[in-house]
């Protein structure tokens, strides 16, 4: 299918981060596009006013009728849409050319040199930064993203001249099984997504397949030290990249100065010394020398980055700043497995040492609280007070016996509550936080202005 011929895009679950990036590119391509997503949110707004039609209840009546030429739309889904959707099983009954979020991705990436970004960790941060020193340089690219780039606030970025595309290759559902990229950076291949993987071999088995699908003469970058044997391939070039160990690619001499992260990047094209961080915690310093590490190998001069990594602002839920003040700093982050809840507090802790820091962790699924309440638990110990939420369900229906209750039975810190989200503001207006975050990859995103107005 050439989807560059089609004329419609419909769109079930529009308001997806990656599915909104997606969107966007077809918007921009001049494409009659619309879709349905459960809730409204400040991403379907933005969508809307971008010229994008979207309702919120599953209903056909509420397909605009220019959708309903199955010769003429493609529908677009994510995996986070049910089978009993009815606007889904209409479009499967009559005959409409019906694909996959990751394949469309797919699609779209071999249409240029395709840097991909794989890993249980830091996917969005690594490819919107790589995508930022992409297009602060000559070089340029496009790049669909799985968050929001403060640089730019948008998760899609187009450049019709540039030969690169930038992409998050998702693991979930063997998504990134859909991309055969030139280059590639693994950050990480921790257990996680044991509902669609049988096991954590499993999942490096497929992180294993995935890199035979990166193009001959193409690129592997992996962090040095993680538990995972890298298939044999001479075809391709394989290098590390690490905080501070021994590797291809590294920092040096790291330091806070005026409390910024200062450090010297160290490669194979070269050394840049007295780079400058403005984002927090030294999971970003490692963060930003895989993203250099990958710029660099794609063509960015070294005097570009040194010019461009001052001025990179972070992406929206990602260790991000709502309040600053002497009395409160209130931080908002997406951290929703154990090893980004453990990095995410301890860069709060490590910034903020003689301050009490309150945490409000929302799980994300089922599946991943069964598997993970110990490890979920030792994390969220690290905080001095702990406030945990229901769980928050996405796409799974219950599991019997699975409740936030068992990770709350399991922390051993006694400054801990368990509440509903609708009872937060309320528990909120009885405490003098001196820093807060909310964590969690699921609706609690939804508090963040309530509780900002509660604090100002």
């Amino acid at each position: 299918m050439d989807i560059r011929t089609i004329h419609n895009v419909y769109f079930l679950g529009v308001g997806g981060i990656g599915m909104s990036a997606i969107a966007r590119y077809f918007n921009t391509l001049g494409k009659n596009v619309a879709g349905y997503d459960k809730v409204s949110k400040p991403l379907t707004l933005d969508l809307v006013n971008e010229g994008i039609q979207i309702h919120y209840n599953d209903n056909v009546k509420n397909i605009p009728d220019d959708f309903k030429n199955n010769e003429d739309t493609l529908v677009v889904y994510t995996p986070a849409i049910p089978q009993s959707n009815s606007e889904l099983e209409y479009f499967k009954l009559n005959g409409f050319q019906i694909k996959k979020r990751s394949e469309v991705l797919g699609m779209l990436s071999k249409e240029k040199r395709c840097i991909a970004v794989a890993g249980t960790h830091g996917k969005t941060t690594i490819s919107t930064m790589i995508a930022y020193f992409m297009q602060q340089s000559r070089m340029g690219c496009d790049a669909f993203l799985g968050g929001i780039s403060k640089n730019y606030d948008t998760n899609y970025l187009v450049d019709s001249e540039s030969k690169y595309i930038v992409v998050e290759a998702d693991e979930f559902d063997r998504s990134f099984l859909q991309l055969n990229p030139q280059k590639v950076i693994i950050t990480s291949v921790d257990a996680d997504h044991l509902d669609i993987y049988s096991d954590k071999n499993d999942l490096k088995d497929t992180f294993k397949q995935f890199i035979n699908q990166i193009n001959i003469g193409g690129k592997l970058v992996i962090k040095a030290g993680i538990d995972f044997e890298i298939p044999k391939r001479d075809d391709i070039e394989i290098y590390t990249y690490s905080l501070n160990s021994d590797a291809d690619f590294k920092a040096e001499n790291i330091r806070i100065e005026n409390g910024l992260y200062v450090f010297d990047f160290v490669g194979i094209k070269g050394r840049i010394n007295n780079l400058k961080l403005g984002l927090p915690g030294l999971l970003n310093v490692e963060n930003v020398v895989a993203a250099i590490s990958m710029a660099t190998l794609s063509g960015v001069h070294n005097d570009e980055i040194f010019n461009a990594i001052s001025k990179f602002k972070g992406i929206q839920r990602r260790f991000d700043y709502q309040i600053q003040r002497e009395d409160l700093v209130y931080i908002d982050d997406y951290a929703h497995h154990p090893e980004e809840l453990k990095a995410s507090i301890g860069s709060a802790k490590e910034l903020f040492k003689d301050k009490k820091i309150t945490g409000i962790f929302q799980p994300h699924l089922y599946s991943r609280t069964k598997d993970f309440a110990e490890e979920f638990a030792n994390s969220l110990e690290l905080l001095d007070e702990i406030i945990l939420l229901e769980i928050y369900p996405a796409r799974e229906e219950p599991i019997p016996g699975v409740t936030s209750e068992i990770i709350f039975n399991k922390i051993k810190n006694k400054n801990k509550i368990l509440i509903t989200k609708a009872e937060l503001l309320e528990e909120l207006k009885n405490r003098k936080p001196e820093v807060l975050m909310t964590l969690g990859a699921g609706n609690i995103d939804e508090l963040v202005e309530p509780i900002k107005k509660l604090y100002n």
